[in-house]
């Protein structure tokens, strides 16, 4: 079982979680430019204490701890979500899918937006995961490198199958074998997050953007092209299109994709490294095209006809946050329902229409029609079987990994 080590993190990793925190992943929009999504700003006291005195050594635990499970005497469940990651009614205080699911099963559902970023949703449980102790939760969403990372601490329990038809059925073949965790043992996505390239067709000006060497090499796109602050998405979209497999790659093809990219900086050819904050300069023109995330793709073609975006013949990068049971969790059985409940194709399509990320629930077209055939018809959001085809995953990094592969991304982005 892995043990957290105890050591500092390095200035790049400290950088790194800066940049994802204030306009990265983190600060996604979920339903439109104007609200936050996957996360918010990192708490200043939260960050402070990551880089002075770092995360600190984990209790030796076992894995899949369980308590006893209280689901039949205690109709109830507590889950932990990201801000704006669930529908919600006009009056914005109701959850539809929620309060229909308490209807069904009478289990009430105690839904907390508590996780603002991953980083800093960890320092909250770390300590009583590491003690053996109760969260105070039975389910928990992480953005893949953390969920993985619990799973190796052995934090989190495994999901029993008879509990979990629909989403064992039902799951997204894109989604379904993770390296980190296989067959999905421990885990089911929430929500898929995809990478991909968006450009302005009024600023192109009939030039045509299909890869990455496009954004790389051509020189009519010079100062005109924008690549993301997030290391795992620019890379591995880099790696791709060199014909590197994301889940594969070794230490040189790590080097050769940066280095491809600093001759991209050198050049002129790259005007900046972005987050989110690429939406305006798209909007505007100021990039011809550049990476961008889906859920954001969504919104800006609403609201620009000159927006659009291209999935490269090469694959895209796609990683999801997912539902996990926690340790000592009180109502393991409920929170398995519930996860079950939301890969039903009414539930799924109920919340996808809402919050336009990636559905990783498979069936679910027809019934997303019925609220917003756009939605249905988005391969944004409802991939088909080719998009899904083309989907690879960036593969797990140890932490000897992380801290090099950030230091050197660092120094390309000048972070």
């Amino acid at each position: 079982m892995e043990q957290y080590d105890p050591d500092r993190l390095s200035p790049a990793q400290v950088a790194a979680m800066r940049r994802s925190f204030t306009h990265g992943r983190a600060a996604l929009t979920r339903r439109s430019l104007l609200r936050a999504s996957a996360g918010g700003a990192l708490a200043v006291g939260g960050l402070g204490t990551l880089s002075a005195c770092g995360i600190p050594p984990a209790g030796k635990t076992e894995g899949g701890v369980s308590s006893e499970d209280r689901s039949k005497e205690e109709k109830e469940v507590s889950f932990s979500n990201w801000t704006e990651y669930m529908d919600i009614d006009e009056s914005g205080r109701r959850h539809p899918t929620l309060e229909a699911f308490t209807r069904r099963s009478g289990i009430k559902v105690k839904y907390t937006e508590d996780i603002n970023d991953n980083s800093e949703f960890f320092g909250k449980i770390q300590p009583q995961l590491s003690a053996g102790q109760e969260t105070g939760r039975d389910i928990i969403v992480l953005t893949d490198w953390l969920a993985a990372r619990l799973i190796r601490l052995g934090w989190v329990q495994k999901l029993d199958p008879a509990h979990l038809p629909h989403a064992f059925a039902n799951l997204s073949p894109q989604f379904r074998d993770p390296d980190w965790d296989p067959g999905r043992a421990y885990s089911y996505p929430w929500q898929g997050i995809s990478t991909v390239i968006a450009y302005n067709k009024k600023a192109l000006d009939g030039v045509e953007v299909k890869t990455v060497s496009d954004l790389l090499d051509n020189p009519k796109l010079k100062g005109r092209v924008g690549f993301l602050t997030e290391m795992r998405d620019t890379v591995g979209m880099v790696l791709l299109d060199m014909g590197k497999d994301p889940a594969r790659f070794t230490d040189d093809d790590y080097d050769a994709a940066i280095a491809r990219l600093q001759k991209g900086v050198d050049r002129g050819q790259i005007r900046r490294f972005t987050g989110n904050d690429y939406t305006a300069d798209i909007s505007k023109g100021d990039f011809a095209a550049c990476l961008a995330w889906a859920g954001d793709v969504v919104q800006l073609k609403a609201d620009n006809p000159d927006v659009d975006f291209v999935i490269p013949d090469s694959g895209y990068i796609t990683s999801s946050d997912n539902m996990l049971v926690p340790n000592k969790a009180r109502h393991k059985t409920n929170a398995e329902r519930l996860m079950d409940y939301y890969y039903e194709p009414g539930p799924a399509a109920q919340l996808a229409a809402y919050i336009n990320f990636v559905c990783p629930v498979d069936g679910v077209k027809d019934e997303l029609a019925k609220i917003d055939e756009d939605a249905a018809n988005n391969p944004l959001i409802i991939p088909d079987k080719a998009m899904q085809a083309l989907s690879r995953a960036f593969r797990s990094l140890s932490a000897k990994e992380e801290t090099a592969y950030e230091e050197e991304f660092a120094k390309l982005t000048g972070a």
